[in-house]
C-alpha cells in the first residue's frame, strides 16, 4: 500500500509539474504569430540576434487579422506581431475571453490609397467608389487620411480612431464607400480594377508586390498613431524573453534593416 501511495504521489507530482510547465512563455523558445510581410520578415532578421541571447524564435505566419489573436488567447503562440493598438482594443472589446497587453511598439505601416485609373485623389470623379476593408478598427484611420486630403470632413469632436462612414458630415464629391472586403483581399480588388480607389494596408500591399511609395496616390504620414505592436497575454508583458524580443526589434540593427528593406514604406519606432 505504501508503494502504491508513493507511485500515485510521484505521478500526481509529474502531472502538476507538466501543468505548470505549460503556462506562460517558454524559457528558451518563443513562438510568435505574424503576418507574412513585413512582420515575419522582420522577425526572421531578428532570429540570429535572439539566438545569441539564448532564445530560439519560431515564427508562425497568418494570412488574416482574426486567427493570430485566437491563437494567442488559446495559448498556441506566446505573442503576435501584426496589429496596431486600436485594433487590439477593438478585439478585446468584442471578445470577452481576450485579455491581452501591449508589450511594445515596433513600427508603423502608413496606409495608402491606390487607383488603377487616377493618379491623384483630386482627380477622382463625382460619385467615385472608395473601397475599404471590413475591419471597422481601420475605418477611422482611412477616413482621417481622406479628410486630411480634403475629400471629406468628419464630425467635429469625434475621436478619429473610432470614426466610421456614418460620421462623415461633408462629402463634396458624393463619394460612395464600400466596406465589405476582407483586408487581405484588397490588393486583388485593386488589381481587378474594382472601384475608383482602394485603401490598402501596407503589409498586404507589399506582400502583393506593390510599392506604397511609388504606387499609392496618397500615403498616410509617418506621424500615424497606428503603431504595430508585440501583443501578449496579460501578465506576459514583463516576461524577460518578451522584453528581450522587443529590445531586439527596437535595436539599431533591426531598425536599420527596416529602413533599408522597405525604403520608407515601413517606419520603425523606438518606444
Amino acid at each position: 500500500m505504501k508503494k502504491l501511495f508513493l507511485t500515485l504521489s510521484v505521478c500526481l507530482g509529474i502531472i502538476v509539474l507538466a501543468a505548470c510547465g505549460n503556462s506562460g512563455v517558454d524559457e528558451d523558445t518563443l513562438v510568435v504569430g505574424a503576418s507574412n510581410v513585413p512582420h515575419a520578415e522582420i522577425l526572421e532578421e531578428a532570429k540570429p540576434i535572439l539566438e545569441e541571447k539564448g532564445i530560439k524564435l519560431e515564427v508562425e505566419t497568418f494570412q488574416d487579422y482574426v486567427l493570430p489573436n485566437k491563437a494567442l488567447a488559446n495559448g498556441e503562440i506566446d505573442a503576435n506581431y501584426f496589429q496596431h493598438i486600436p485594433y487590439l482594443k477593438s478585439q478585446m472589446e468584442k471578445n470577452e475571453n481576450y485579455s491581452f497587453a501591449n508589450a511594445g511598439g515596433i513600427h508603423i505601416e502608413p496606409i495608402g490609397v491606390y487607383s488603377q485609373e487616377y493618379d491623384s485623389l483630386g482627380k477622382l470623379p463625382e460619385g467615385a467608389e472608395i473601397i475599404m476593408s471590413n475591419s471597422v478598427a481601420d475605418h477611422g484611420r482611412m477616413l482621417s487620411l481622406l479628410e486630411k486630403e480634403g475629400l471629406i470632413k468628419l464630425k467635429d469632436g469625434i475621436e478619429k480612431t473610432e470614426a466610421t462612414v456614418d460620421d462623415i458630415v461633408e462629402n463634396s464629391k458624393n463619394l460612395e464607400f464600400r466596406t465589405d472586403v476582407e483586408a487581405g483581399l484588397l490588393p486583388k480588388v485593386y488589381k481587378n480594377g474594382e472601384g475608383d480607389a482602394v485603401l490598402i494596408n501596407t503589409n498586404y500591399a507589399i506582400d502583393a508586390g506593390l510599392d506604397p511609395k511609388k504606387d499609392a496616390i496618397a500615403l498616410e504620414g509617418s506621424d500615424s498613431p497606428y503603431v504595430n505592436i508585440i501583443a501578449v497575454n496579460k501578465g506576459d508583458e514583463d516576461n524577460e524573453q518578451i522584453q528581450t524580443l522587443v529590445e531586439v526589434l527596437r535595436s539599431e540593427e533591426i531598425q536599420t534593416f527596416i529602413k533599408e528593406e522597405y525604403n520608407g514604406s515601413v517606419v520603425p519606432v523606438s518606444e
